[in-house]
């Protein structure tokens, strides 16, 4: 998929922080961690370090995100998998939600969530094979809400952020991304007919990023397009084959990428990495699921490509791609042996099993 390594050649093991979170994290991270062991000899030697975070913790000691986990995962870890975060529908306080601090804590500024289906026989191309690049640190997530009362009552106000910065380092991740895929296209999310200030800075800012010196020519081979945002929806479900590299700001990735999950049958089978240029972690776009925690029935598919595309991220292609492909055999396998999300009856370890007897 992408192979933007870090310097990891020389490197005897791979220090691996495993923060389950919630909920299903606690049941889909030990499969993540199981599919990097089952490797043997194709990555460095894994090496485990459990680390706390979540809304769970946040319940039983008023703390989220402690410091000894962002301190352990900057000085201790070379990569990390995080699991799925519940997130209270209501205001909660002093809560913040542990993966929005990190990835601003660890400048984790690029969420890449590849979307794409398994063809029926190997080999061909995937019905749906796109990738949404979502800028990490911004837009409305920067959380800055206020509450005042007014001649109406109560009115609320949030600040969204859009940077120059960030928009064009998010530019280039997507740049460099399309030209590792065959299409090379990048097509800019944006809703600057209306936001024209702040989408308009993000769309400005995306489409001169191959005309920056640093990068003068790189990108030739790579052609721009451009989609509202509630187009781009549209579209997606009914086009998704126009779709390359789709960049967004913060929520518009956020939302795009759940909504192509639909095109490929589950949230349960969508991975993505938090990407920085000196850190990398792996999360399944999923949720936590409370309602199936601990039965047993959570998909670990999405966990365990999110383990592969952390590989990628770090250069290891030859351990991702075997990952990869047992679980591509195991999706044309028997559907009924797949979790229920899929229509199957299968288990959450009968699934991690068949995956890691394949690896």
């Amino acid at each position: 998929m992408f192979r933007r390594a870090f310097a990891t050649a020389s490197r005897q093991s791979l220090r691996v922080g495993l923060i389950p979170a919630d909920g299903i994290g606690h049941e889909v991270i030990p499969a993540a961690r199981d599919a990097l062991l089952a490797l043997g000899s194709s990555i460095p030697k894994p090496q485990f370090v459990d680390l706390l975070a979540g809304f769970d913790l946040f319940t039983r000691t008023g703390e989220a995100l402690p410091e000894e986990t962002v301190q352990a995962l900057t000085n201790d870890c070379d990569c990390a998998l995080f699991g799925a975060v519940s997130s209270p529908s209501q205001k909660v306080a002093g809560y913040t939600s542990p993966i929005v601090a990190l990835r601003k804590k660890l400048d984790l500024y690029a969420n890449i969530r590849p979307v794409s289906s398994v063809s029926e026989i190997p080999g061909q191309p995937p019905k749906v094979d796109l990738m949404v690049v979502r800028e990490n640190t911004e837009c409305l997530y920067v959380k800055q809400e206020t509450m005042t009362t007014g001649e109406h009552g109560k009115e609320a106000r949030a600040t969204r952020l859009i940077t120059e910065r960030a928009s064009r380092r998010i530019g280039k991740m997507a740049f460099e991304m399309a030209l590792l895929r065959p299409k090379k296209q990048v097509t800019i999310i944006h809703k600057s007919n209306v936001l024209s200030v702040t989408d308009g800075l993000f769309r400005e800012t995306v489409r001169g990023v191959p005309k920056l010196p640093e990068v003068a020519g790189k990108y030739d081979s790579v052609t721009i397009a451009e989609q509202i945002v509630d187009s781009a929806v549209y579209r997606l479900f009914r086009e998704p084959e126009i779709f390359d590299v789709m960049v967004a700001p913060n929520l518009y990735g956020d939302i795009l990428s759940d909504a192509a999950a639909a095109l490929v049958g589950s949230l349960g089978l969508v991975p993505s990495v938090n990407a920085g240029d000196k850190f990398v972690m792996g999360e399944p776009v999923h949720g936590s699921a409370p309602d199936i925690a601990g039965k047993n029935i959570a998909n670990p598919i999405a966990a365990i490509r999110s383990a592969a595309l952390m590989l990628r991220h770090l250069g290891y292609p030859d351990g991702a791609d075997r990952i990869d492909k047992a679980v591509d055999e195991v999706l044309r396998g028997d559907p009924l042996a797949l979790t229920p999300d899929l229509g199957g009856k299968g288990t959450t370890k009968a699934v991690t099993d068949a995956i890691l007897k394949l690896i």
